[in-house]
């Protein structure tokens, strides 16, 4: 009788993305070896809370020594599935959505585009990064004949909402929201917000905050 792991927090899988990150590039670099400290400093964390996170994982380091890089960064992205390649949809090619298209990233880490697509008929037949944009009349099709299941939104907030229900009636499970404005999608389905603006705001917030402090003055 086979046992699953039980099933990993959202925000401890988001933290594993950014460790896989930062182990690649040690990786990348010749490292062979991280300590927990230096592992949770690079990505943002306290040391207690990385050794939480992998224990998610199982044994993965020794006391004294750290973790072997390439090793870790294995067990990782192979929790993440980073090795399975998946089909992903994008819609709204402006700015944001064209350099979205172009980021060879995305390929790197397990993710590749098979269709962009916009309602503006200026922008349908432009090649980004390396192909067309297509009519949202096709969309349907594509996710069908692909079995797309993440869709990437980058559309002006008043027209997200539809994107949003286009791509779920087409069978995509996984959304990705740059737009400014909160989506509601039916059960079974999980919607990400990434809005920029209001994590400016925050840096700004912050950084105001951190100016007015006091500052200590040492006798």
């Amino acid at each position: 009788m086979s046992h699953q792991r039980p099933r990993i927090p959202e925000a401890t899988v988001a933290r594993l993305a950014v460790y896989l990150r930062v182990l690649t590039g040690l990786a990348d670099g010749g490292r062979s070896n991280v300590s927990s400290g230096e592992l949770a400093s690079a990505a943002g964390v306290n040391p207690a809370g990385l050794r939480k996170d992998l224990s998610h994982l199982g044994p993965c380091g020794v006391r004294g020594v750290g973790y072997e890089v390439a090793t870790l960064r294995d067990r990782i992205a192979g929790v993440l599935g980073v090795e399975r390649s998946r089909a992903c949809v994008l819609v709204g090619i402006g700015n944001l959505g064209a350099a979205l298209a172009d980021y060879a990233g995305f390929g790197s880490r397990g993710f590749r585009f098979i269709g962009l697509f916009d309602a503006d008929p200026a922008r349908v037949g432009v090649a980004v990064g390396g192909q067309a944009v297509r009519p949202m009349e096709q969309l349907d099709e594509v996710v069908a004949a692909t079995a797309a299941t993440i869709g990437v939104i980058a559309t002006p907030a008043e027209v997200a909402q539809s994107v949003c229900d286009r791509l779920t009636a087409a069978g995509v499970r996984s959304i990705l929201n740059f737009a400014p404005v909160a989506l509601s999608a039916p059960a079974g389905v999980d919607v990400r917000q990434v809005d920029l603006s209001v994590e400016l705001q925050v840096l700004a917030f912050l950084g105001q905050q951190r100016a007015a402090a006091p500052v200590e003055v040492l006798a």
